[in-house]
């Protein structure tokens, strides 16, 4: 079975899109046409996250709804969980191969390599899937990826892997040890997306401040600072923004360099997990409050305009009311813009789930509700701050009631009345209200600068 078309659905973070992409990409090259799900494709593959909650369930009704368009339909599955359980997810009816961290970008290949020796569907009734999924170990080499042709906006993989031991997370176990590409094959992706138009980069990886380990030895042989700093001089491109950092690899030097910066945007994402100390430990989180508090306050001072996303873990092991209410205060009392909240789940293979003091389900529930309250508090607060201001808008193809929206600099989202004009453009706004959706109301003003 050689398919002429192909499907794909994503599941998880950006960087599984921007890989999705690289993916779609290799069979287009191929001469097979990339198609929408619901179209009945030849093949589908799934880009599976194990962050995310109930990945085998949410693997399996994908799978179904896979075969519902095309009964006859080869399904693959790739990613984070097929990484840590190949066997599991081969169980699934329907799925015909599954391919590990180090096979994925091999997809085309050994599908080919299946027909070639006249094992690829139909498969026998109840037969499962093929696993090609090596130990974590050998997922050495950097791929590079990016999405292209969905949205104005660009994702782009820079750094794949992560060495820390955070005792919540599998990421390590389904991605492998920290690795990128230089600097020098960064820059020449992003001149290269430039020519084609891309407005913006959002600059994406498992543990993006940890760039420059290259090689079969993983040496470190350039820094996430050294990457920023090359690309500010990239002219061609007009706006980057940085996904994630840990706040103990976002050095003074970066923000700086942000602060300076006509390129890249004031907005940084800095995953806190827990405003507890004592729970920071118990995460194996390589920083304290006291450090994410300096962090914030640099932005801050450097950038008073600037937008700071926060990931927030409740409900961890151990958590007590007194250590949820210690990182609410924390959090609310800190000039940060939005939370990103998740309840704790228990993952398998980590330490988290073998600590004393297992919090309830129905509490970790209400802790979720609780902050992510806070959040929209913090959202709205910090929106209305700017109301007034002048400043550009990277307008999106999405238009929704006769609108279309876009964000400025610091990530406030901005929805103005639809102009074909406006799509896929940089433009001066006035912003004047926050709408009852919590969007940005505006108005255009002046030329294009």
């Amino acid at each position: 079975m050689t398919p002429q078309t192909v499907a794909f659905y994503t599941l998880g973070c950006k960087l599984n899109f921007s890989e999705t992409s690289a993916l779609g990409r290799q069979f287009e090259e191929r001469g097979v046409r990339r198609v929408e799900f619901e179209q009945g494709a030849d093949l589908y593959v799934v880009n599976t996250c194990s962050v995310t909650d109930h990945a085998d369930r949410k693997c399996r009704k994908v799978v179904q709804q896979a075969l519902k368009y095309n009964p006859q339909a080869f399904v693959a599955i790739v990613g984070c969980y097929a990484q840590l359980k190949p066997q599991e997810i081969a169980e699934i009816p329907g799925v015909g191969a599954v391919l590990g961290a180090a096979e994925k970008f091999r997809l085309a290949e050994i599908l080919t390599e299946l027909e070639n020796d006249n094992s690829a569907l139909p498969l026998a009734a109840g037969a499962p899937g093929r696993v090609f999924a090596s130990p974590i170990s050998e997922a050495t080499e950097f791929h590079p990826a990016q999405s292209l042709g969905e949205r104005t906006r660009t994702f782009l993989k820079v750094q794949d892997g992560c060495d820390y031991s955070c005792s919540f997370c599998t990421i390590p176990l389904a991605r492998g040890h920290s690795r990128s590409g230089s600097v020098a094959s960064v820059v020449e992706r992003v001149e290269t997306l430039a020519a084609q138009g891309v407005k913006e980069v959002v600059l994406t990886g498992v543990n993006l401040g940890d760039f420059g380990l290259q090689g079969p030895e993983r040496q470190r042989v350039e820094t996430f600072t050294q990457l920023v700093q090359a690309l500010d001089e990239v002219e061609g491109m007009q706006r980057f923004r940085i996904s994630s950092c840990e706040p103990n690899l976002l050095t003074d030097e970066i923000i700086q360099t942000v602060a300076a910066s006509q390129r890249f945007m004031p907005h940084f994402h800095l995953p806190l997990q827990s405003g507890s100390d004592k729970i920071l430990g118990l995460m194996r989180r390589r920083y304290r409050r006291a450090l994410y508090a300096d962090r914030v306050a640099r932005i801050k001072e450097l950038m008073p305009h600037a937008g700071i996303g926060v990931d927030v873990i409740v409900g961890f092991p151990g958590e007590t009311e007194a250590d949820f209410l210690e990182t609410y205060h924390f959090l609310n009392e800190l000039p940060v813009s939005y939370l990103h909240v998740f309840p704790y789940s228990e993952r398998a293979n980590t330490l988290a789930p073998t600590l004393k003091g297992r919090v309830p389900e129905r509490v970790r529930t209400e802790r979720t509700t609780q902050l992510r309250s806070l959040s929209e508090k913090k959202k709205r607060f910090f929106y209305e701050q700017h109301a007034g201001f002048e400043t550009n808008v990277l307008f999106e193809d999405d238009v929704t009631d006769g609108r279309v929206e876009g964000y400025t600099p610091n990530y406030i989202r901005v929805a103005a009345k639809y102009d074909p004009l406006l799509v896929g453009e940089v433009r001066p706004l006035r912003l004047t209200q926050v709408n009852a959706i919590g969007l940005m109301e505006a108005e255009e003003v002046g030329i294009l600068v």
